[in-house]
């Protein structure tokens, strides 16, 4: 059931997400999630300053109430889950824009003034790191 990845800062993208809260798949089959991600590969083709986050996919993320969902993560930092996008390029690059910000900072915890637009609203977890909790 799980597959190793590099370790490393990652946007892990629920490959089997709803298109939209009406749509399980869009016109030709394709799921949600599996078009976010290739959204954002395609970004990162295009933009070096978006290399830096990998992209992973993984069936299921559990929040199945909403759709197209991403979990943000880097070693020993804050991770979050993301829900609710078009699976659309203007999506994609507001998350790799906050998984840039978020793998820059010291703990995780990117200062609200430097979201992207595209990110507000769309936070729906915070986790810890393994090995700590919040104070």
């Amino acid at each position: 059931m799980l597959s190793p990845v590099e370790p490393g800062p990652s946007v892990v993208v629920c490959s089997t997400c709803r298109h939209s809260a009406e749509m399980r798949e869009d016109e030709d089959g394709r799921r949600g999630g599996a078009l976010l991600a290739e959204a954002m590969r395609g970004l990162q083709a295009a933009d070096p300053e978006l290399q830096g986050v990998a992209v992973q996919e993984m069936p299921c993320l559990f929040a199945c109430q909403r759709h197209c969902t991403v979990a943000v993560r880097a070693p020993g930092k804050l991770g979050y889950v993301l829900g609710d996008f078009a699976p659309d390029d203007d999506a994609a690059r507001a998350i790799l824009e906050y998984a840039v910000r978020h793998a820059a900072s010291e703990e995780g915890q990117v200062p609200y003034r430097e979201w992207p637009q595209g990110v507000k609203g769309h936070f729906i977890t915070r986790t810890p790191p393994e090995g700590f909790v919040g104070t």
